[in-house]
Order: structure tokens, then C-alpha cells, then sequence
């Protein structure tokens, strides 16, 4: 489903030059959920930026379901991003002035989605998550787990088979980070691959494999608490 084919990435800045991310090849299976950890400043966000088609390599494939993300053009990369990848962020990344249902329609507009669709798929979603007496409600006026609710239903607006997740627990009470991780556990079983990248254990826990970035390096492949899908 992805495949990372000896990518590498470094920076440039202050005279030096910094290997955010060295050769690194790595296969995950469709259906798989991994987690990624190691310290800050390791490569873990530069790792998800290059999966996730908005930074390019400076070396290397990044092959998702059979295409080459990189050799696309930019206009063709940026379909598949919006039609195959969803992606979930610590700070929710709501727009403040819209309301949830608004908020959760604004990808599907963006892909040209009919009207009337968006609005039932927005609204059958954030049913789905325990919100439909939310659906008029702006951000302000919604809890910080309701907020991610929301964030997750719009991650799920246009069906994605690959799901990106930077720190999705790192602002919520230990409740809500247990329902957060259930509905990730439940939008795997649907068959959708998931990469978290997170410094929370016990979320880390909740992945089939673990993965360690230390400066750049991935250092370690460990054990999740379930066994990983076939390839």
C-alpha cells in the first residue's frame, strides 16, 4: 500500500547541514496501523510531511498504491492527496468561523463535490461521531474533544485509504484520548492505513508496529499489541 524506497531528506541553515531524515526504506501493509516515536527533532514530522505528499524528498520513491508521489505532477499529486490521504493534527486546524457540519463539508467542496452530498455525508459522519446535536455549533463553542470529533469527521469526508496523525491525543484529557484511539482502531478495521506519530506509550501501544526515529535513523522496529495484516 506504501512503500518509502531509500528516502532522504536534509536541511540546510546556519553554515551546517542537518540529516532530518537518512535513507530509509520501509513497506506498510494496507490495513496496518503504525505508530512513530522518538524524541523531538528526530524526523518524525518530516517523516509524515513526505508520506504524506507535501514535502518532497531529496532523494528516493515514495510509492502509494502503485504510484510514485513524487513523479507526479503537482496538480496530480494534490488530487491524491485530497482523494486518498486524510489527515489529523494536534492543534484540530478547524476553521474558526465555519460551523462543524461546514468544517467537515469543506474538503468535499473542495473536490467538487455536490451540495446537497456534501452536507448528508458531513452530516451522516458527525452522526456517526456522537455530534449531531453539534452540527450548527463553530469551534469556540465546542469542547476540545468535540473539536477533534469534528477534525476526525473531516479527516473521513472523502473516504481516505491512508490516514495521517500527528500527536491526534497530544491535547486531550486521558477520556478522550481512549475514545480518539478507539475511533482510529475502528477507521483500521474498515480497512484504512494508519501512521500516528505520537510521544504518548500507551497511544503507541494501541498501533500493530512501532517504529523509533532517532536523528533521522529509524532504530528500532517493536511489537504493537496486535499482529500486523498481510502484505
Amino acid at each position: 500500500m506504501l512503500r518509502l524506497d531509500n528516502i532522504r531528506k536534509s536541511y540546510a541553515g546556519r553554515g551546517r547541514v542537518v540529516e532530518a531524515l537518512r535513507p530509509t526504506t520501509l513497506d506498510m501493509a494496507a490495513g496496518e496501523f503504525v505508530a512513530v516515536v522518538g524524541p523531538s527533532g528526530s524526523g518524525k514530522t518530516t517523516l509524515l510531511s513526505i508520506v504524506g505528499g507535501m514535502l518532497a524528498p531529496d532523494d528516493g520513491k515514495v510509492w502509494l498504491e502503485g504510484q510514485s508521489l513524487y513523479d507526479l505532477q503537482l496538480r496530480e499529486r494534490t488530487r491524491l492527496r485530497r482523494e486518498r490521504i486524510g489527515f489529523v493534527f494536534q492543534s484540530f486546524n478547524l476553521v474558526s468561523y465555519l460551523s462543524a457540519v461546514e468544517n467537515v463539508q469543506l474538503p468535499l467542496y473542495l473536490a467538487g463535490v455536490a451540495p446537497r452530498t456534501q452536507r448528508q455525508r458531513a452530516v451522516h459522519l458527525l452522526e456517526r461521531l456522537g455530534l449531531g446535536d453539534r452540527l450548527g455549533h463553530r469551534p469556540v463553542h465546542l469542547s476540545v474533544g468535540q473539536q477533534q470529533r469534528v477534525a476526525l469527521a473531516r479527516t473521513l469526508a472523502n473516504d481516505p485509504a491512508l490516514i495521517l496523525a500527528d500527536e491526534p491525543t497530544g491535547n486531550l484529557d486521558p477520556d478522550m484520548r481512549g475514545q480518539v484511539l478507539d475511533l482510529l482502531g475502528e477507521f483500521q478495521r474498515e480497512g484504512r492505513t494508519i501512521v500516528m506519530v505520537t510521544h504518548d506509550p500507551a497511544a503507541a501501544a494501541r498501533a500493530d508496529r512501532i517504529l523509533r526515529l532517532v536523528d533521522g535513523i529509524i532504530g528500532a522496529f517493536d511489537s504493537g499489541a496486535k499482529p500486523a495484516p498481510a502484505a
